[in-house]
């Protein structure tokens, strides 16, 4: 597999194409080190290679966009969950990613009804991230870890799935657990 060289439109955005005699109709692309690399087969011509890195980059992009989606698409997934598993009772100011959350997965400021995820979260599965959002709508709700709390944990499906995940996560990197979940209850969001 040798390398070509890349179309001048998107070399600025790192792009490594790779081309293979053996790959015959396949295209492929992936991140590796801070590089996009593209897999296209030798026999595309240099407008077919052009096309084919133009679409795989807004595949990439859009792969992105739902594994790590901004504070706007945050924002309006809270108000979603809180719909759904809530009865619509929680009704955050802002919801937002934050770099500065070592400790715990989310938090939530009652007081003026924002909520902030760790950005340790980014790239986890959909469903791990909505538990944390659910969470932390709870605590709009119900502000300490009561059995009302955890009875509005109930209505999100996932919860004990999503848990496990956190936990799992968590002992694997060897993680501090927050200690303000009762026994049994710990689940690294507050």
């Amino acid at each position: 597999m040798a390398a070509a060289p890349v179309p001048a439109a998107t070399a600025a955005q790192d792009v490594d194409v790779r081309r293979s005699r053996r790959r015959l109709r396949t295209v492929t692309a992936y991140r590796e080190n801070g590089r996009t690399v593209v897999l296209i087969p030798a026999r595309f011509t240099a407008a077919q290679e052009a096309e084919w890195v133009t679409r795989m980059l807004a595949r990439l992009s859009a792969q992105d966009r739902r594994r790590r989606p901004g504070d706007a698409d945050l924002a309006a997934r809270a108000v979603e969950l809180s719909r759904r598993y809530l009865g619509g009772l929680a009704q955050p100011a802002a919801v937002s990613w934050s770099a500065n959350q070592n400790t715990r997965w989310g938090s939530c400021t009652p007081a003026d009804r924002t909520i902030r995820l760790s950005t340790r979260l980014r790239g986890m599965p959909s469903w791990v991230i909505d538990y944390v959002l659910v969470h932390e709508l709870a605590h709009l709700v119900e502000q300490g870890h009561g059995p009302g709390f955890w009875r509005l944990l109930e209505a999100y499906p996932r919860t004990e799935r999503a848990r496990g995940f956190l936990e799992g996560f968590a002992a694997a990197g060897q993680l501090p657990v927050s200690e303000d979940d009762p026994p049994g209850q710990r689940d690294g969001a507050s």
